[in-house]
């Protein structure tokens, strides 16, 4: 017999298979020698009162063998000689539109700019230790996208755009932990993802698709306003119509989009800082005990939003017990990203900080930088795309770019406070809100070095004036969060894409482009690993309908 039951458990029982078996004889009166196995199915911490409780769904098996996997299995059979669809982006969004093209019956040609998730490793070091950006190989480009080497977290509040226990059960298939199908904040690790991940591009490859790297799309094919196919640096041609799963930081993307009228908009970004404190002070905050989380709790998290002066102030991705990392793609950038290891186990927790900002605010010229020097180099950028640009044109283009251009910007001025290195400024949290110098600075994860710097004065008046606002909130719904131990590290920017390439809301291809269908976070249609994912999965579909009515034309 199987029966399931919610429990509502200490945590020391919850930790321990022996004491949840002796806990559901006692209270549910079950013999204990018959009960022969449990399976978590939900998980979760409820932390609102002085004595913590574990939330669990659980399935009992009394006289009973559990089957033997807990996750669900995706048969992806060959697909050699069937029409193939190039799937431009290796991150989540074109892993799992690549994967779910080989379950329809289409072959899959993956095109991805930067190196396989391992060679990527050594890329990534190279930042920290000698300050050395690859702009082809970072923490944005790369097999894994952007998730891969920034925390691989699962949590996600899309629930109605598609099959997200689908998502948590191919990444089991691949070797991630069946832990995430019952957490309520489900994290697979920086140290797991990316094994996970070559497992994911080999199944690919056995039935009979390609991986490409160090492969960047330069230009799409386009006739008579129909994708025929992708040019390359590497000066091979890839025809067929293309997912464009690019992520939130192919800055080139966009302007190649946009100075051959494919058709793009500003979207709403947020804007602002990783705020790093001891992990031992966010466990006595939120398990309200002086001596952390103990023996059987995860380091703990936290969430605050609030609404200051009309727009949103929030954290973000938050990191337990995890690491501040330099996330710059390009030249004279520096912007930090947070991540965790699978245990969860540094002496620090993070959060991305940040202000919203919607479109309609950089038009104001309290947003707007040096606009004259930076509208030249933007006008020179996309005319070098394509030279028969009119200056109505150019005009406008910038105008839809306004939300790259202020990332590049702040970015730019993060690099030119750090001393043109990797370094980072950073402030100590109350010094902030004060608008006082930080004349020292705590001792951080983030291993590039931080050096002091006034925030407050040189961070735009619209972010520096609500997230002060905002920590002073934050600070007094949870005693002891706003304080001197915590240091804000700038800055934060890639938190989603700045554009948003127009799909139509059915078909999902491009508003005028056929056989183009712009995907998942970078082209403004998911926010984190699992809507890419999902929205990856949905774009294979669509391009597979898109072929079926091809073929009966």
């Amino acid at each position: 017999m199987i029966q399931e039951y919610q429990l509502r458990v200490l945590p020391e029982i919850a930790a321990n298979e022996q004491r949840l078996k002796e806990y559901l004889s006692e209270e549910k009166g079950l013999n204990l020698r018959n009960i022969n196995a449990t399976r978590i199915l939900k998980r979760s911490i409820d932390a609102r009162q002085r004595t913590i409780f574990v939330n669990l769904k659980i399935r009992v098996y009394i006289n009973e063998t559990p089957e033997e996997d807990e996750y669900e299995h995706t048969v992806y059979n060959s697909v050699e000689g069937k029409p193939q669809v190039i799937v431009v982006g290796a991150g989540p969004g074109g892993l799992f539109a690549a994967l779910r093209l080989i379950e329809l019956g289409l072959r899959p040609v993956i095109v991805e700019r930067g190196k396989d998730v391992r060679e990527r490793k050594k890329d990534l070091a190279q930042i920290s230790r000698e300050h050395m950006v690859n702009p082809e190989s970072n923490y944005s480009f790369g097999e894994g996208g952007a998730g891969a080497y920034s925390d691989g977290k699962l949590y996600t509040r899309s629930k109605k755009r598609g099959n997200v226990d689908k998502i948590f059960n191919v990444f089991c298939q691949h070797g991630a932990s069946t832990a995430i199908l019952a957490d309520a904040h489900p994290h697979i690790g920086t140290d797991k993802l990316p094994r996970v991940i070559e497992n994911m591009r080999n199944t690919i490859l056995e039935c009979g698709g390609e991986v490409h790297f160090r492969t960047r799309m330069d230009a799409l094919i386009i006739e008579n306003n129909e994708i025929k196919g992708i040019e390359t640096n590497t000066g091979k041609t890839f025809l067929g119509p293309v997912i464009l799963a690019t992520g939130h930081s192919a800055r080139d993307v966009y302007r190649w989009l946009a100075a051959n009228n494919v058709t793009i908009e500003a979207k709403g970004i947020a804007v602002g800082v990783r705020l790093e404190h001891p992990a031992t002070l966010i466990d006595q905050i939120q398990y309200h005990n002086k001596n952390g989380r103990g023996k059987y709790l995860p380091a703990a998290e936290y969430s605050f939003v609030t609404q200051v002066e009309g727009r949103g102030v929030y954290s973000f991705c938050m990191c337990p017990g995890g690491f501040i990392v330099p996330a710059a793609s390009g030249p004279e950038q520096v912007v930090v990203n947070g991540m965790s290891p699978s245990n969860r186990g540094s002496r620090w927790s993070n959060s991305g900080m940040v202000v919203e900002i919607q479109p309609e605010d950089f038009i104001n010229e309290e947003l707007r930088m040096e606009s004259g020097e930076l509208a030249a180099q933007q006008n020179e950028q996309l005319l070098a795309l394509n030279p028969s640009l009119s200056s109505s044109q150019l005009s406008m283009f910038n105008t839809q770019l306004l939300p790259l251009h202020f990332q590049e910007e702040l970015e730019r001025q993060c690099w030119l406070q750090g001393g043109r290195r990797q370094t980072a400024p950073a402030q100590r949290m109350l010094d902030f809100t004060r608008k006082k110098l930080s004349y020292d600075l705590p001792e951080s994860s983030y291993s590039p070095g931080l050096i002091s710097s006034p925030l407050h004065f040189w961070m735009p008046e619209f972010i520096s004036k609500r997230l002060s606002l905002g920590f002073q909130q934050f600070g007094r719904s949870s005693h002891g969060f706003l304080t001197n131990e915590a240091v804000m590290i700038g800055v934060e920017t890639r938190t989603s894409s700045p554009v948003r390439i127009i799909r139509d809301k059915e078909t999902l291809q491009h508003v005028t482009v056929r056989g183009l269908f712009p995907c998942g976070e970078g082209a403004g249609y998911a926010g984190g690993i699992v809507s890419a994912g999902v929205d990856g999965e949905r774009c294979a579909e669509a391009v597979a309908n898109y072929l079926n009515q091809s073929s009966e034309q």
